[in-house]
C-alpha cells in the first residue's frame, strides 16, 4: 500500500491547527527520485508509531505536515522554511539523507524548534556541531559500517575496494570502515550522489581484482549496483560487503543474487523483543511489506517524542524540560534497550545481517551476530555538551 504525501496531509491525525496545545510536526524525508522509497519507509513507520500511542503524541492533540525534500538541500531549506514560519512546527523529523539534513540543521536550531533524525547521522553533528536541540533515533553515520570494517578484518580479507556516493554520509561510510579494518584499501571510489549506472566501477572492479568490495549504496542506486554486480558474475567470484545496501528496502529488487551478501544494522525484523514483535506485525498488516531499519528507527522516533512530551508534562513552550525529559526518557524500542549519548545519538548493539528469512517463511534481513555491544559512537568525545 503506497500513500501519497498528499493524503498523509489531509490525513486526519488531528483537526485542531487553531489550538494552543496542539502538536505540530513537520515531517521531512526524499520522496523523489531513486531515494522515494527510503522515504516511504520512513514515513510508514512514524506514521505507524503515531497511531500506536493514540494518535496524540505525548497526549497532545497531534498534527503531522509532510515535507519532500526532493533530495535537494536548497528545496529542502526552503521546505523547511515554511514549517517553521508558516507552520510553526515543534518539532521536524525524518530526513533520509545527510547533504539534506546538514542544509536544514541550523535554521531548524536557530528557530527554537527541535530537529529529531530517524536516519541521517553526519558525523560534524555528533561532535563538534552538536546541539542540545537535536537528537537522533538511528545512529552515526560511521558506525554500522565500522561493524563491516571489523568483519573484513577478522575475515582476513587481505584488501578491499571502496565504492561510496561523494557526500557526507560517503565520506563518514568509508572512514567508519577504515576505521576497523587494517588492510589494503585498493581503491577509494566516490560516486556521484543517485547514480544507477556503475559500468565503470565494475569494470575497474573486474581489473583491480580485490579480495571484497565494501559499498554504501543507499535507495535505487544500490539496487542498481546489486544487480550489475550480479550481472558482471562478481557476486561469483568477489564477495560483496556492504551497509545501507543490502537491506529490507533493496532486497525485494534483487532478489535472490543477494543472498549470502552481509551487512550491518542495529535493527533486524527478528529480533526478539515484544516491541519488535509488535511492529514488524503491525506494520506488514498495515502496509503489507516488511519494515527496514528506516521505518523501525522512525517508529522509535513517534515513541520517543510522545515519551518525553508526557514527561515534561505537555509543556512544549518550556525547552529546557522538554530537552531534559528527552535525554532522560525510556520506551519499548524495538531495537530492545534505549540510551542515548552525551551528543544525543543512541548507544546500541550493532549485528551483522544476511538475506534470510522470517518464521513466516517472508525474506527479509535477519541478525547473523551480535559484533559490538552498546556501541556509542567515537564523535561524543567531540561534542562539548555534557549532562
Amino acid at each position: 500500500m503506497r500513500v501519497t504525501a498528499a493524503s498523509i496531509i489531509a490525513a486526519t491525525l488531528s483537526l485542531s491547527i487553531a489550538q494552543a496545545d496542539e502538536l505540530r510536526i513537520g515531517f521531512m524525508a526524499t520522496f523523489t527520485g531513486p531515494g522515494a522509497n527510503l522515504g516511504q519507509h520512513l514515513r510508514d513507520g512514524f506514521l505507524l508509531g503515531v497511531e500506536h500511542v493514540g494518535g496524540k503524541v505525548g497526549g497532545l492533540e497531534t498534527r503531522v505536515i509532510v515535507s519532500d525534500d526532493q533530495l535537494k538541500p536548497d528545496i529542502a531549506r526552503q521546505e523547511v522554511d515554511k514549517l517553521l514560519t508558516r507552520d510553526k512546527v515543534h518539532f521536524v523529523v525524518g530526513v533520509v539523507f545527510s547533504n539534506v539534513l546538514m542544509a536544514i540543521y541550523k535554521p531548524v536550531i536557530e528557530s527554537g524548534a527541535f530537529l529529531i533524525s530517524a536516519n541521517a547521522g553526519p558525523s560534524p553533528i555528533a561532535g563538534q556541531l552538536c546541539s542540545e536541540r537535536f537528537f537522533s533515533t538511528s545512529w552515526q553515520n560511521d558506525q554500522t559500517h565500522g561493524v563491516v570494517g571489523k568483519y573484513a578484518q577478522d575475515k582476513g580479507f587481505r584488501n578491499v575496494l571502496l565504492l561510496a556516493p561523494n557526500y557526507q554520509a560517503g565520506k563518514d561510510a568509508l572512514n567508519g570502515f577504515k576505521r576497523y579494518y587494517k588492510g589494503t584499501i585498493v581503491d577509494e571510489i566516490y560516486t556521484p550522489l543517485g547514480s544507477v549506472d556503475f559500468s565503470a566501477e565494475l569494470a575497474k572492479i573486474q581489473s583491480l581484482k580485490p579480495e571484497a568490495v565494501y559499498a554504501f549504496m543507499p535507495g535505487g542506486s544500490g539496487i542498481a549496483l546489486i544487480k550489475q554486480y550480479a550481472q558482471a558474475g562478481l557476486n561469483k567470484r568477489i564477495p560483496f560487503l556492504s551497509a545501507f545496501t543490502v537491506d529490507d528496502t533493496s532486497l525485494p529488487a534483487v532478489g535472490e543474487v543477494a543472498d549470502g551478501m552481509i551487512s550491518a544494522s542495529q535493527w533486524a525484523a527478528d529480533l526478539p523483543n515484544p516491541a519488535n514483535q509488535r511492529f514488524v506485525a503491525a506494520f506488514r498488516a498495515r502496509y503489507g511489506y516488511v519494515p527496514s531499519y528506516f521505518a523501525a528507527q522512525a517508529y522509535d522516533a513517534a515513541l520517543f517524542l510522545d515519551a518525553g512530551i508526557k514527561a515534561a508534562g505537555g509543556r512544549l513552550d518550556d525547552k529546557t524540560a522538554l530537552r531534559d525529559a528527552l535525554r532522560k526518557v525510556n520506551f519499548p524500542s524495538v531495537r530492545g534497550s534505549w540510551k542515548l549519548n552525551t551528543n544525543h545519538f543512541p548507544i546500541s548493539d550493532f549485528y551483522l545481517v544476511t538475506p534470510g528469512k522470517l518464521a513466516d517463511g517472508t525474506r527479509a534481513m535477519v541478525h547473523k551476530e551480535l559484533v559490538f555491544p552498546n556501541y556509542a559512537d567515537e564523535n561524543a568525545k567531540d561534542c562539548p555538551m555534557r549532562w
